[in-house]
């Protein structure tokens, strides 16, 4: 593509821009998950952010542009709060557990996360999709090292990544979206699902 029809290059290149960029996708945040994207609109992104409608401009293009780039900023989010809850030579079942409470409790925090990649399944398909084949192959890759480690069964794969990730996906959707008074916390569920990995669910020969 010659260099003339590119789309310009729109990634901050001051310490303040980021900033300024930082704010338009908070404030993107809050207004999708309240409004919807199609409800939702540039000129209450900016007033959220406190930013002239200008500085959007300076950064997207479009709403469906903020929309695109805030899947994958919560995506990444979502990876790092995984990444800060494992500690170097954990044992993998423990790094399961970890990162399934760190997740657990990232949600918890940020409610608009489910919303927005829910809606993203119709706005940004591809988006949508991306979050979830990434998030199943850093499963994966953490399944393989468990396979390596001899600490699971040998021949786990895309199958049991993409399992473990949609138990954990609900667990979310259950115990930090619907959360209710009561409920165990965070570490207790990361725990019982962890037990679940650990032994399955068939009874212990000659047991219940």
């Amino acid at each position: 593509m010659p260099a003339s029809a590119r789309a310009p290059d729109k990634t901050p290149r001051t310490a303040r821009g980021e900033r300024t960029r930082r704010k338009l996708l908070d404030a993107a945040a809050a207004e999708f998950a309240e409004n919807g994207f199609h409800a939702g609109s540039i000129s209450a992104i900016t007033r959220r952010a406190g930013a002239a409608l200008g500085s959007f401009y300076t950064y997207f293009d479009s709403k469906d542009a903020i929309f695109r780039a805030l899947v994958a900023d919560m995506s990444e989010a979502v990876r790092l709060a995984a990444r800060e809850a494992i500690a170097p030579g954990m044992a993998p079942l423990a790094i399961e557990r970890e990162a399934l409470a760190a997740f657990l409790a990232f949600a918890a925090d940020h409610k608009e996360l489910y919303r927005i990649i829910d809606e993203a399944e119709f706005v940004e398909p591809e988006s949508y999709r991306r979050h979830y084949e990434t998030t199943a192959a850093r499963i994966g890759e953490r399944l393989s090292a468990g396979c390596q480690a001899g600490a699971f069964r040998d021949g786990l794969g895309e199958v049991e990544a993409w399992a473990v990730m949609g138990m954990n996906v609900f667990l979310g959707l259950r115990y930090a979206i619907w959360a209710q008074r009561g409920d165990p916390a965070a570490g207790e569920i990361a725990e019982t699902a962890n037990r679940m990995l650990a032994n399955g669910i068939a009874a212990a020969p000659g047991g219940t």
